[in-house]
């Protein structure tokens, strides 16, 4: 099978031929037919976070295909049956985020495409307890984006604790803003979307926003408090300058809802401020597989629209530049 590797944080990913994996106990086999490239591949490939994956791998963690094979003891999952394969992996199910719903804390998780091979491959194999099933109406290169930044942005926006009416920045617009405008549409909030590109903040206002702040044209804060303030900021762009921004486009009793992950780790906010306004920061990673499912099942209901386009998997270093150019509309998918 052909498989995208990184061998290095410092060179290209390379096309290699590999055997297709044999699924262990509690394990499936899927053959791929599409994975989204997310940003957090870009980081993991180039070594950028505190934890850093163990060369070589195979980045990927939008995975869509299909069931080809059970390891032992699987029975939850059939044969020929479409799967997802998200970031979390595995985690344990016995600890106590685990039991309570929180189970993308699980300090025992595997990460699909960093800790575990991922889908930029044609083949891999995945805990059968954490695919999820793809509902039938939604194409493959629909479901990849779906998989992470339909989940991420999803379940930030439900932590956020959104009251209709209110306004929801959404910082950083793309594979992962695109959705968020809309999921924060469904959850009753009136929109602000912000970014640097206007073509980002054109498929914004088609996808339902209700405000346009082009950052690069003006101060993002002033124009946010200018229509009256944020009572949510959602941050998907990967510079600690923007949450600061939109840590200070809040409102009182606002919540700063934190999901990019920059290289650079230190924002500075005001303690001070952050006391006297009731202000809530709040991180949110990924979502759980029920997160997912209810992420599916809005795109079958035809809530969602998902803005793609397809790339070969030998374009992957030609797919990372374009996604590091800002130029990306919204996602990148490989098709298999």
């Amino acid at each position: 099978m052909r498989a995208a590797v990184v061998t290095s944080f410092t060179a290209p990913l390379e096309i290699e031929q590999r055997e297709v994996p044999t699924p262990g106990h509690g394990q499936v086999l899927v053959r791929l037919e599409a994975c989204g490239l997310c940003h957090t591949d870009i980081h993991a490939a180039h070594g950028d976070w505190p934890v850093k994956p163990t060369v070589p791998f195979v980045p990927g963690h939008e995975g869509v295909g299909i069931v080809e094979q059970l390891g032992d003891g699987v029975t939850d999952r059939t044969l020929g049956e479409r799967v997802a394969i998200p970031w979390l992996g595995y985690a344990c199910g016995e600890c106590r985020f685990c039991i309570d719903g929180r189970e993308t804390l699980c300090e025992q998780q595997q990460n699909s495409g960093y800790s575990v091979d991922g889908a930029f491959a044609e083949y891999a194999v995945a805990s059968a307890r954490f695919v999820v099933p793809v509902p039938e109406g939604i194409t493959s290169l629909d479901a990849a984006p779906l998989t992470c930044a339909g989940v991420t942005t999803y379940k930030a926006l439900k932590v956020a604790r959104i009251v209709p009416s209110e306004r929801v920045a959404v910082f950083g617009i793309g594979g992962l803003g695109h959705l968020a405008v809309q999921y924060a549409r469904i959850l009753g909030g009136t929109v602000v979307a912000v970014d640097v590109e206007n073509p980002k903040l054109e498929l914004a206002r088609e996808l339902g926003a209700d405000h346009l702040v082009n950052a690069a044209e003006v101060d993002p804060v002033a124009a946010i408090k200018a229509i009256g303030g944020a009572d949510v900021a959602v941050v998907l762009a990967a510079s600690p300058r923007v949450f600061e921004q939109a840590f200070a486009s809040l409102n009182r009793g606002g919540r700063l809802i934190c999901v990019a992950l920059p290289a650079e780790q230190q924002m500075s906010i005001s303690i001070f401020e952050t006391v006297l306004k009731g202000i809530s920061i709040i991180g949110s990673i990924v979502g759980t597989r029920q997160d997912l499912a209810e992420v599916f099942a809005l795109h079958a209901a035809g809530r969602t629209k998902i803005i793609a386009e397809g790339r070969k998997l030998e374009q992957v270093n030609d797919a990372i530049a374009e996604v590091l150019s800002g130029k990306v509309l919204a996602r990148l998918v490989f098709e298999y």
